[in-house]
């Protein structure tokens, strides 16, 4: 998560059944309707780039100790508040700032292929010292070694949990903070991720603690849920898209195509790409053009279910031109130009270093939404229209047309992989 602009307006998602009381006191949800057959798959075949290392990249492999991010996942979330800042409020008003909004969110992107449902444990669990104590800035590490930071606070919160709650029972765990404790998230974002290796701590069961999230401050905008749908997004493999710079700087190679780039003000989805990464459309909702020269695709939108979603264009081991249609829909608030999105992307860079680009189809234009400064402006006008080409990496994209029902045709031409 990085820092941008102060936000504004409000939309909600779909209501989720809240959670229900427990005999022993915990919260499990309620039972749910059951989900359509499963029928993602993670990605296989020529068109799954390869990784070129061992750490999280787009990659269509996630490498093992991640959560799964289809069928049932599991969450359990914990509130913490300190000393010098303690809560002013109950832990389930601050619980009810995140859910059920998340979890309709990844219901919603997923079409229904991830079930998330999130366990509160509805009490703050007081650290021992001062916030400032422990040293949380922006970027603070996972040390083991350290007596302070994000290992101390999880030993002093293993230590309040252990015994009655069994993190064996969960694929995720998160952490809400008091949001008096640190400076306001408009001044200094340090929400952050821990995933897919352990931590090095276990519970008494012998439960590892991994996959954990901590959130801090609040977030403004219509949607500040996200900025946990982005931390959980960590956990299921998912990089940064943001490019960092010296010191504080960012850019957006993204923009408000995907959550992994921004995720304050109006709401936005994952691409198609991430939505294949993670196993949550089926094959047929792929076309990979592997082969030398021209092909005609139909595209559906990406806000609705069915049809195919993502066109994938491999130029070599780690790179890839994509292609999928964005239009306004349930969690695309700020889609106001429709049409064919085009992107690169490069698993051969790391997480945090613009691994996803987005093609601008207007690249000396301001955009067409910029009414809110957390959005980047200049892409939101990305996609491109019916009439107009793309041409990059060598592979050339013609938009034809658009039928009655929305769908889009697009001839993709390639020439012969060089490299």
């Amino acid at each position: 998560m990085r820092i941008l602009a102060v936000p504004v307006v409000a939309i909600a998602l779909f209501a989720l059944t809240a959670p229900a009381v427990g005999p022993a006191g915990a919260h499990e949800p309620v039972a749910l309707p059951a989900l359509p057959d499963p029928t993602g798959r993670r990605p296989t075949g020529a068109c799954a780039l390869r990784t070129a290392g061992r750490t999280v990249s787009e990659s269509a492999r996630t490498p093992g100790g991640y959560a799964r991010s289809s069928g049932t996942v599991r969450a359990v979330t914990l509130f913490i508040d300190f000393p010098d800042a303690p809560a002013r409020d109950h832990p389930r008003k601050r619980y009810a700032e995140f859910f059920p909004a998340v979890a309709d969110f990844y219901r919603t992107s997923s079409y229904g292929r991830l079930d998330y449902r999130s366990t509160p444990v509805l009490r703050w669990i007081r650290m021992s010292r001062p916030y400032a104590e422990y040293g949380i800035r922006r970027g603070t590490p996972f040390d083991t070694r350290s007596d302070t930071g994000y290992h101390a606070l999880a030993r002093e919160i293993l230590a309040a949990v252990d015994g009655s709650v069994d993190l064996r029972r969960y694929d995720l765990v998160n952490v809400l903070a008091s949001p008096e404790a640190g400076p306001p998230a408009t001044e200094d974002v340090r929400s952050v991720t821990f995933a897919g290796a352990p931590t090095g701590l276990r519970t008494r069961h012998g439960a590892a603690l991994k996959n954990v999230s901590f959130i801090w401050s609040r977030q403004t905008g219509d949607s500040p849920y996200r900025v946990l749908v982005h931390e959980n997004a960590h956990s299921f493999g998912l990089p940064d898209l943001y490019a960092t710079g010296r010191g504080d700087r960012t850019s957006s190679p993204v923009g408000h195509w995907d959550p992994m780039d921004e995720d304050w003000g109006p709401s936005n989805d994952f691409l198609a790409w991430h939505k294949w990464k993670l196993g949550w459309l089926a094959p047929r909702q792929v076309q990979c053009v592997s082969v030398a020269g021209s092909r005609t695709l139909t595209l559906s939108p990406t806000s609705v279910r069915g049809g195919t979603k993502l066109a994938v264009v491999p130029v070599s081991r780690h790179r890839a031109v994509t292609l999928e249609v964005r239009t306004p829909g349930p969690l695309d608030h700020a889609v106001c130009r429709s049409g064919v999105l085009v992107t690169t992307v490069a698993t051969d860079r790391p997480s945090g270093s613009g691994p996803i680009r987005a093609v601008d189809s207007t690249p000396r234009g301001r955009g067409c939404y910029t009414s809110d400064p957390n959005v980047t402006a200049s892409l939101s006008d990305a996609p491109f229209t019916v009439g107009r080409r793309a041409t990059v990496e060598g592979v050339t994209v013609d938009v034809l047309g658009r039928d009655a029902r929305g769908d889009w045709r697009v001839r993709v031409t390639r020439g012969r992989r060089t490299h």
